[in-house]
């Protein structure tokens, strides 16, 4: 079997990731996202139904691309998320991140941390010190590894799919994964 290594994911999934939904299902889906961009809100949606429409035969992880040229709170965003990672609230913080899209200042970052009942000492030590930056910079460059170029960059059980067409690429890509062709 050849395939272009380009598109594959360059570091498998492992024990640093945030994994969402069945840890040992079959197909697992993975993106590279922006908490500022608005694709990967309209992708965060269709995710959670991919969730619920594959439950326990799919999972997702999220990591980070922040495309900071662009989105100038989108570093910071992916930071607090890794930081309410580190007091088990990542998907607490990465759901708020999306919801409040518009609202990425470092105020908020710490009203959305309040919010979720984070250690508020521990929270504002890490951001100050960027604790987690090198965290989501090796993430951004096992993207670039991979052959992400711009977000939502999305893997099905590490092969690249295209989604610049829609989102049901996606749930197809799934599927597919699911049924290989020729064995339904």
């Amino acid at each position: 079997m050849t395939s272009h290594h380009e598109f594959e994911l360059s570091v498998p999934v492992g024990a640093s990731d945030h994994v969402r939904g069945a840890e040992h299902a079959p197909v697992i889906v993975v993106e590279y996202g922006d908490f500022e961009c608005p694709n990967c809100r309209q992708a965060h949606s269709a995710v959670q139904l991919l969730l619920e429409r594959f439950n326990e035969r799919a999972c997702f992880v999220f990591r980070h691309f922040p495309l900071e040229d662009v989105h100038p709170h989108a570093l910071a965003a992916a930071q607090a998320a890794e930081c309410a990672g580190g007091q088990g609230q990542f998907w607490g913080m990465h759901d708020l991140l999306f919801a409040n899209q518009a609202h990425l200042g470092a105020r908020d970052l710490h009203r959305y941390a309040d919010r979720l009942g984070l250690d508020m000492g521990r929270f504002t030590a890490e951001m100050g010190d960027q604790v987690y930056l090198q965290r989501v910079r090796e993430h951004v460059q096992s993207g670039t590894a991979s052959g992400v170029r711009g977000t939502p960059g999305f893997f099905v059980n590490g092969r690249i799919v295209d989604v610049s067409f829609g989102l049901r690429a996606l749930f197809d890509s799934v599927e597919e994964a699911l049924h290989p062709a020729g064995r339904r």
